[in-house]
């Protein structure tokens, strides 16, 4: 390699039409809460499939499940509940975090979405106390969601990595964006985690979600989620950002 030559910088291809307004995603993080939440929305409550997102310059990771491969991220909408829901399994580091954001808020606007949640779970220490749900969200979407709904702002802190760049364009334009945030455990998948999440969208977003058989759910899942949070520990040093959100 050329002195002058640099890395081919990842770059991402979504291929899905006619999303609800509303976006709700779930990504690959340590716990993996918010990505076991999604993942159980979908599946409890029978979203419809309506794409994927492919990537490339990336490790390549395709999932598969009784011998069936499938789409590492993938897009599910559900007219009824007025949601789509975004499962995304392949960990995107924090070089790749621009270009991938950059492709989902360029797919959203030329789709019209006008509001993106992100489910997420965060390793900080923590009592019993705050085995909670906490927000980071824009004025806009506090006001179109949060009014009389028992989410409590997280304190102080920084955003990283996708989460960031979602939330600077939320500040910047007309999108409303929120983060909402819980502490996890190393536990794969942290369910404790993932059934708060699914508690605080049911209420913010009116659903009906039963997370009783979550656990016979997790059980299911849990050799997969094993493999993937190996991938993500074998990254974690030189590609995770480091969490600095604080209580």
């Amino acid at each position: 390699m050329s002195r002058d030559a640099r890395p081919a910088q990842a770059s991402f291809d979504i291929r899905a039409e006619n999303p609800q307004e509303t976006v709700v995603a779930g990504f690959s993080q340590f716990g993996l809460a918010g990505l076991t939440a999604v993942d159980y929305l979908v599946d409890h409550l029978e979203f419809e499939q309506v794409g994927h997102v492919t990537a490339d310059q990336l490790p390549a990771v395709t999932p598969f499940e009784n011998g069936r491969p499938r789409h590492h991220t993938r897009l599910f909408s559900h007219a009824e509940a007025e949601l789509t829901v975004l499962v995304g399994e392949l960990f995107v580091p924090v070089s790749a975090a621009k270009p991938f954001s950059d492709a989902l808020l360029a797919w959203a606007e030329s789709e019209g979405v006008g509001e993106f949640a992100v489910l997420n779970g965060v390793t900080l220490p923590h009592g019993p106390e705050e085995h909670r749900v906490f927000h980071v969200a824009t004025d806009d979407y506090r006001q179109q969601r949060l009014d009389g709904v028992d989410v409590p702002p997280m304190g102080h802190g920084f955003l990283d990595g996708t989460n960031a760049e979602l939330m600077a364009r939320g500040m910047e334009s007309d999108l409303r964006t929120a983060v909402f945030v819980t502490p996890v455990h190393q536990q794969v998948p942290d369910v404790e985690a993932a059934i708060r999440l699914l508690d605080a969208i049911e209420r913010v977003y009116d659903l009906d979600v039963d997370t009783e058989p979550l656990e016979q759910f997790a059980a299911e899942v849990r050799s997969h989620y094993e493999d993937l949070t190996e991938r993500l520990a074998e990254r974690a040093e030189a590609e995770l950002p480091e969490d600095r959100m604080y209580m």
